[in-house]
């Protein structure tokens, strides 16, 4: 499969040593999605498969029941799916979230991993049409191992020229 920029400059990142490559995608990250950056999203693995991203339970992105506030559970679970897209979408495409669909289950604790992939097909789709829709897997749990929210993310991906 051919790589676009991002998945270029991420593979340069995986050639630090490795205990560096963490700080340096969630800097990488945080500087192209600000929201992200603010709340101090951590990337921990990106491949063209899967994103593992987490989010810490903070005073920043706290709620009043200090747990991690539900927008920021969702801007964890859009964070990982839009950056496994984007690792993956030809340059000459923009990524689009297209729908976000959430659903709050049970209150978390503590700290919030979320884990993104995509099947093979949905990358060889993502390569070579035109422009499409994909139904990004993610799965979000908390410091407990419990899942506190189910989601739905819808990505498109559309010719950067009009």
């Amino acid at each position: 499969m051919s790589s676009n920029r991002l998945s270029r400059i991420v593979g340069k990142i995986q050639q630090l040593p490795s205990a560096l490559q963490s700080p340096a995608l969630s800097l990488l990250f945080g500087s192209q999605v600000k929201f992200a950056g603010t709340a101090k999203v951590r990337v921990h693995t990106l491949t063209q498969q899967q994103a593992v991203m987490s989010i810490a339970n903070k005073r920043k992105v706290q709620n009043h029941i200090k747990g991690v506030h539900a927008a920021a559970m969702a801007l964890l679970a859009e964070s990982a799916t839009g950056f496994l897209v984007g690792m993956n979408v030809p340059d000459d495409k923009l990524p689009l979230i297209k729908s976000l669909k959430v659903d709050y289950l049970k209150r978390a604790t503590g700290s919030l991993r979320a884990v993104a992939s995509l099947t093979p097909e949905q990358i060889q789709a993502i390569h070579t049409q035109e422009k499409g829709e994909v139904l990004v897997a993610v799965t979000v749990t908390d410091e407990a191992g419990i899942q506190p929210i189910q989601c739905e993310m819808l990505w498109a991906w559309v010719s950067k020229k009009r």
